[in-house]
């Protein structure tokens, strides 16, 4: 029988109206599923991807290694600034090279186009050239941005805190590049984070040797940040690369790849001088000659134990000039970082758990903001801050050792009840003295709960308050860990708590 043409017209219409009647049906079910009690959405409780919160026995390590960090650049006469958080698009833009596109933009508000600070270098580029600045040593830590792959259980996250510590001005060559490996070598050994090592290399001599092994001019940055790979990639991988994404020659990329095989120290840069090819490239020959002057300082400040001159440290970063140096831990006690193993690295490569502190010689970087192209010579390293936190958490994971969150001294406790005004005269008075003193926010805490608070704590002092000892003008000081008690007189307590927190 043939439909006419209503016929064709109604029924889909009809089943397609009960199929959305159908399909609202559902979404007003799962409406009603992820709503509240009150019909609100419920939504998932998480920070965002790349970022995490700190408790505070997380902090207490944060806190201890940020003291030493900040003590040794003070120790180096550094002074600390700093800068905003969000700069302007373009003051961030062409100064890293293929890691640009790891930079965080900002929604445009209707005013300033911003992004999220990638590294702290560049803010103090500009900072200088903006105040006129020539001379300065400076730190500075703060959080900064990347939009990169976290992989956080090896410290990597898109917020974390980078240290940085800079040496601006001109000053006779190398002097200020040994003392930057000098506090790396500090920080690390302090740390004790276990064994180390500090590559080092030129930028003159990685351009150098582009040259000799006929590299393009034009293609010198993009194989630089391939080079760099070579801590994360085979040789083979690293070669492939070269070869079929940048085009460069098969035969150059060999030629390359004899030299980034070599490691040594200021012998090699001597040996170096000497090669036929290498001697007759100018910016080659002096990045040579300053990596000898390097060793002989690095000598006087006895560090060349840890330093290896490495031709295949490149650091990708666009903006370095000179010298550049990588500090890698080497132990085999820390799991090796996950890329390590995706990217096939050798078993050798993966007992290493990467870089730790970086950084090197800038002398164009400031020049670029300048207005009159006044360049300001700087060379600085930063530390790797949040690889060393993970780092360290895991060493107290694995240790019995129990982390202190908090710095009290002493609890001030009462064996009986209604003695709440007496304790808090006795925190009154003990606060006023400087000492780091508690009391339990109850009228009339249990002696027992008092004393447990203290144990879990790890508080070393209880200051008793009872009766017999408010008549007789003493206080019992209890030691929590002996469980020896001492009666004190009230006018001597706190000279004496203050006498063995000293002690302890």
């Amino acid at each position: 029988m043939r439909r006419n043409a209503g016929d064709v017209s109604t029924t889909p219409q009809t089943h397609c109206d009960s199929k959305i009647d159908e399909e609202v049906a559902k979404l007003l079910q799962l409406k009603a599923q992820l709503g509240g009690e009150d019909g609100k959405h419920q939504f998932v409780l998480k920070t965002p991807k790349g970022t995490r919160d700190y408790n505070p026995k997380q902090m207490a390590i944060r806190e201890k290694v940020f003291n030493t960090i900040i003590s040794c650049f003070k120790r180096h006469g550094a002074e600390t600034i700093d800068t905003p958080v969000f700069e302007l698009k373009e003051t961030l833009t062409g100064k890293y090279g293929e890691d640009s596109k790891l930079i965080y933009d900002l929604k445009d508000q209707g005013g300033e186009l911003l992004s999220l600070r990638y590294d702290l270098t560049v803010p103090f580029a500009r900072y200088l050239a903006m105040n006129k600045i020539t001379n300065i040593k400076r730190y500075h830590i703060a959080k900064v941005y990347r939009r990169d792959n976290p992989a956080m259980t090896r410290g990597r996250y898109r917020e974390f805190y980078q240290c940085d510590f800079d040496i601006a001005g001109q000053y006779d060559a190398m002097i200020p590049d040994a003392e930057c490996l000098k506090i790396v070598h500090e920080i690390l050994s302090e740390l004790q984070l276990g064994e180390f090592c500090i590559k080092v290399n030129d930028r003159r001599i990685l351009d150098g040797m582009f040259a000799v092994c006929g590299v393009p001019d034009e293609k010198f940055r993009t194989i630089c940040s391939t080079v760099d790979k070579l801590d994360k990639m085979s040789w083979e991988d690293v070669k492939k690369e070269m070869v079929n994404e940048k085009g460069l020659s098969e035969e150059a990329a060999d030629q390359i790849g004899e030299y980034v095989s070599m490691r040594g120290g200021m012998d090699l840069a001597e040996r170096l001088l000497q090669d036929q090819k290498m001697c007759q490239n100018k910016q080659a020959c002096a990045g040579l000659s300053d990596i000898k002057l390097l060793f002989s300082y690095l000598q006087l400040f006895q560090v060349t134990d840890k330093v290896v001159f490495d031709l295949s440290l490149a650091r990708g970063l666009d903006y370095y000039t000179g010298v550049i140096y990588e500090a890698v831990l080497t132990q085999a006690g820390v799991p090796p970082l996950a890329s390590d193993s995706q990217n096939g690295a050798s078993s050798e490569e993966s007992a290493g758990v990467g870089s730790v502190a970086g950084g090197g010689r800038y002398d164009g970087l400031v020049g670029m903001f300048d207005p009159k192209g006044r360049k300001v010579p700087c060379v600085g390293v930063s530390i790797g801050i949040e690889r060393i936190f993970s780092i360290m958490e895991q060493k107290a994971e694995a240790s019995a050792e129990k982390v202190r969150t908090t710095e009290v001294q002493v609890m001030v406790a009462s064996a009986q009840k209604n003695l709440l005004e007496e304790r808090l005269r006795l925190v009154t008075e003990l606060w006023n003295a400087g000492i780091k003193a508690e009391v339990m926010y109850k009228k009339n805490p249990k002696l027992l709960s008092q004393l447990q608070h203290c144990e879990e704590g790890g508080v070393p002092l209880v200051a008793i308050l009872g009766e017999q000892e408010l008549k007789d003008g003493v206080v019992k000081l209890r030691v929590v860990s002996t469980r020896e008690e001492v009666d004190i007189s009230r006018a001597d307590l706190i000279a004496e708590i203050k006498r063995r927190t000293s002690e302890a």
